[in-house]
């Protein structure tokens, strides 16, 4: 079984700064893309930003150049820095790991975190 743990989320004024981290653990041979969506109340989770096993990054254009996705491939962990915080970025963030299980399959499979909340007060 894969485990994601996510940690990092919290209170913070508009204008302040989060930190958030995830660790996939478990039966794990590689990992692929790692991703951070969000899901605000009544409505859908939607993608934050992606980066994969090489580097390449992906980010909503609501997050460009506020938000910073990065990884430790060593440490199968995830980590977004979010800056410049908005009232409009509250929601529970959710982080997603594309895992091969079993080595020479090259197949991933999609697993998720359980969701940290982030609140930004105006």
């Amino acid at each position: 079984q894969v485990q994601l743990v996510e940690s990092g989320g919290g209170l913070v004024q508009a204008g302040g700064s989060l930190r958030l981290s995830c660790a996939a653990s478990g039966s794990i041979f590689s990992v692929g893309t790692m991703g951070w969506y969000r899901q605000a109340p009544g409505k859908k989770r939607e993608l934050v930003a992606t980066i994969g096993s090489g580097g390449s990054i992906n980010y909503a254009d609501s997050v460009k150049g506020r938000f910073t996705i990065s990884r430790d491939n060593a440490k199968n962990t995830v980590y977004l820095q979010m800056n410049s915080l908005k009232p409009e970025d509250t929601a529970v963030y959710y982080c997603n790991a594309m895992v091969m299980k079993v080595a020479g399959t090259r197949r991933f499979d999609g697993y998720w975190g359980q969701g940290t909340q982030v609140t930004v007060s105006s």
